[in-house]
Formats: C-alpha cells, structure tokens, sequence
C-alpha cells in the first residue's frame, strides 16, 4: 500500500530530522578525534547526512507543490549539469590512475572510497537530468504543441476558448496557468 501524500510528508520530514540528530551527533564525536582517517571518514558521513537532510526537505516540498523550471533554467541547468559531469568523468579517471599505483592499502581505501562517491555523484547527475528535470520542463514548442492538441480535441466551436488564452496571454503566462 502506498504513502498518501500527507503520510509522504511526514515520512520526509521524520527522515530529515533523523538525519540532522546523525550530522550533529558525529560532529560532537569529532572533537575527540585524533586520528586523520576516522575524523575524514565520520566528516564524509556527516555530510552525506546533511545532504539527505536536505534532499528530504526537497522532497518534501516537491510533494506539497512541484515547481516546474522555465526553459532559461532549464538550460543553465544543463550548462552546469554537464561542467560537472565532465569534470567528474576527469576526476574518476585521474583517481582510478591513483588507486592503481597506490601501494599503501589504507590511502587506496580512502581513494576507491572517494572514486565511488564520484561515480553515484555521475549518476545522480544523469538521473536528474534525465527524469527530475526533463520529467518537469516543457519547452514553449511543447506547449504550443500541447496547446494545438487540445484545441482540435475541442468539440466544435469550443476552440475560441483557447485562441482567446493565446491571445491574450503572453506564454509566460500562460505557462504559468497551465503548471
């Protein structure tokens, strides 16, 4: 049986408090610290913590109401999406060299430890290009194809409806009403 949507909200907001009890418990366990590795270890955990936190809490609010992104957005989205992605492409392969000619077991740990960070870092990239932003952008030629659809589904004489919205509206409005 699936969550309702308050029951999503409130599942989002237990696990980002959950997660926030994690960030500040690990960040009291890292005054006592001396050891270099455990300290970078646990401060990785808190991170990945903090950031669950805030993935949640983005959650959250896309449950409540999903935000669509304009086309400018979109692609500076993309701009940026693809920097990192080729900038990690860079980083995982100049690493993979590392852990290949690292002979010291512990700093070959940490450094296939980060290698994987930067691989689900590739593909959580590729994910929400793919399915959160792509899934929520409609660019003004969908739109208008949209738009088209739906007045020839009109039944006769009802389509003057439709031409009135495009003529009256601009399409950043009209896009607005139609999210």
């Amino acid at each position: 049986m699936g969550f309702t949507g308050k029951e999503l909200v409130e599942f989002f907001r237990e696990q980002a408090r959950l997660e926030e009890e994690i960030v500040e418990s690990v960040n009291k366990a890292l005054g006592a610290m001396k050891n270099p590795v455990v300290e970078s270890v646990l401060k990785g955990m808190a991170l990945d913590s903090s950031k669950h936190a805030a993935i949640y809490r983005a959650a959250e609010r896309i449950v409540q109401v999903a935000p669509a992104l304009t086309e400018d957005e979109f692609n500076e989205l993309r701009k940026v999406v693809k920097w990192h992605i080729e900038n990690e492409n860079k980083v995982i392969k100049r690493l993979e060299d590392a852990v290949k000619r690292t002979e010291n077991k512990r700093i070959r740990f940490l450094l296939q430890a980060i290698v994987a960070d930067e691989k689900r870092h590739h593909q959580l990239l590729d994910a929400m290009m793919d399915i959160v932003v792509k899934g929520e952008t409609i660019t003004d030629d969908e739109w208008w194809e949209m738009l088209w659809k739906k007045k020839r589904s009109l039944p006769r004489g009802a389509w003057w409806i439709v031409n009135a919205i495009v003529f009256f509206s601009n399409r950043s409005q009209f896009k607005t009403v139609c999210i």
